[in-house]
């Protein structure tokens, strides 16, 4: 009861804290943007003490697609003391994407205290426009996801997805029940382990297992740890709430990556000419790190750092997008007809599909499109300029946090026909229609 006293009388103090700071933020950006005679793009009405935190609903891309159907295509949110800038339709993305790309290169970063936890610092994925983002991007095209390392990890993909047709026919055969989900979440996660550090998901006491539980964990607490991004000044609180649950599992973290990369370098060190055929992004960076004459000196927080960046970037995504693609074709039954009649006329009934089947296969390829449209695994994308400048006639003053609702996006009228509807012909076009759609599927791919 005790306790139970004492959170209330604590969140009590958190929102008090929080009313006061929000006030005077809104106070100090409005009377910046008066003096500097700002055109600020138009925004909701909002309470003088929270700003539009109360209008939050679930799913967080449906609750801005309203707004930006309500009230513009771009518009100026004020969550405590943080100020974001919602963009939906496709041209003013294209805008923000290609034409401002160098000024909004850099995302948004957590109001943590860096020292403290210094994965933090260390991540590409928050890392700020500069020689680390360009060496990390470039190492990722040409070393660690390019065409090369793909193709040399083709029979990993093979093995996963051989395992996960074999566990759905033997629970045919013995009449059992299979969750699809969680089948399709083993295999992509199985699938990734292994391309990254050759081990798989699943096993058990194995390292991923436990990185992927960690990763899970740290998602949760990222969540809890972002109310200080609210709080303007008294940020730190959120660290002061959930730092010590941070700090335990990023030293979990640490370790288990570290006995990783001891493992790496022991089977680098023992030179098995086995071994060595095909070398994971694990031994890639390694090399780099133990390389003195590498353009970037890439320092060991800097690898794990960038271990959980994959996983981070991998974990749900593939899964999720398998799972609409299912119930796509699913509740598409002529779609889903089309698409065996197109494999059964290029592959035949006497083998599996093979990844090098897909070019000869366009219904296909289209049906993932219009699934990838429909139900993008990032349906927000966040960016922050780096200095003043122009947006649709409207001022954007520097450091402020800019979300692409890649939902909105992916339906907007000016670019979809029927664009709630899923239509798989759309992309099987002219290649004079095609450039045009590359400006928001390519939104896609940089993300």
């Amino acid at each position: 009861m005790a306790a139970s006293i004492t959170d209330t009388q604590c969140y009590y103090c958190i929102l008090v804290i929080l009313s006061s700071i929000s006030t005077l933020s809104i106070r100090t950006l409005l009377n910046k943007a008066t003096k500097l005679n700002l055109h600020l793009p138009p925004s909701p009405p909002s309470l003088p003490i929270i700003g539009h935190l109360h209008l939050i609903t679930n799913p967080l891309y449906l609750f801005f697609n309203e707004l930006s159907s309500k009230y513009g295509p771009i518009i100026f949110l004020q969550f405590g003391a943080s100020r974001q800038l919602l963009v939906s339709p496709a041209s003013i993305a294209a805008e923000i994407c290609k034409t401002h790309d160098l000024n909004f290169a850099s995302r948004p970063t957590f109001a943590v205290d860096y020292e403290k936890l210094p994965y933090v610092g260390s991540t590409f994925i928050n890392a700020p426009y500069g020689d680390y983002w360009k060496f990390i991007k470039k190492l990722c095209i040409t070393k660690l996801l390019g065409p090369h390392s793909l193709g040399a990890s083709r029979g990993i993909r093979k093995e996963e997805l051989h395992c996960f047709l074999q566990k759905i026919l033997d629970s045919a055969a013995s009449m059992k029940p299979v969750n699809a989900g969680l089948e399709l979440f083993k295999i992509t996660n199985n699938t990734i382990c292994r391309m990254i550090m050759s081990t798989r998901c699943s096993d058990k006491d194995d390292e991923a297992e436990k990185c992927h539980k960690l990763v899970q964990y740290t998602f949760e607490l990222a969540v809890k740890m972002s109310i200080g991004e609210v709080l303007g000044p008294f940020k730190w609180l959120g660290f002061w709430f959930y730092g010590k649950q941070a700090k335990d599992v990023f030293k979990s973290f640490d370790d288990l990556i570290e006995n990783i990369l001891k493992e790496h370098e022991a089977r680098t060190e023992g030179n098995n000419s086995e071994d060595s055929k095909h070398k994971d992004p694990v031994d890639i960076l390694l090399g780099i790190y133990n390389d003195k004459q590498s353009e970037f000196k890439l320092n060991r927080i800097q690898i794990k750092a960038f271990i959980l960046d994959l996983f981070i970037a991998a974990m749900d995504t593939t899964a999720n997008a398998m799972q609409w693609a299912v119930a796509e074709l699913i509740n598409h039954p002529i779609v889903f007809k089309k698409v065996r009649e197109e494999i059964a006329s290029v592959v035949g009934y006497s083998r599996l599909v093979d990844e090098s089947d897909i070019p000869n296969l366009p219904y296909f390829q289209a049906v993932m499109k219009e699934i990838l449209r429909l139900h993008p695994t990032a349906t927000i994308i966040p960016r922050q300029s780096h200095e003043h400048c122009k947006i649709h006639c409207f001022d954007i003053p520097e450091k402020t946090s800019v979300l692409i609702n890649l939902y909105a996006v992916m339906r907007d009228p000016n670019v979809w026909d029927d664009p709630n509807e899923f239509k798989p012909e759309r992309f099987l076009i002219s290649k004079e229609r095609e450039k045009a759609l590359m400006m928001t599927t390519k939104l896609i791919k940089d993300y």
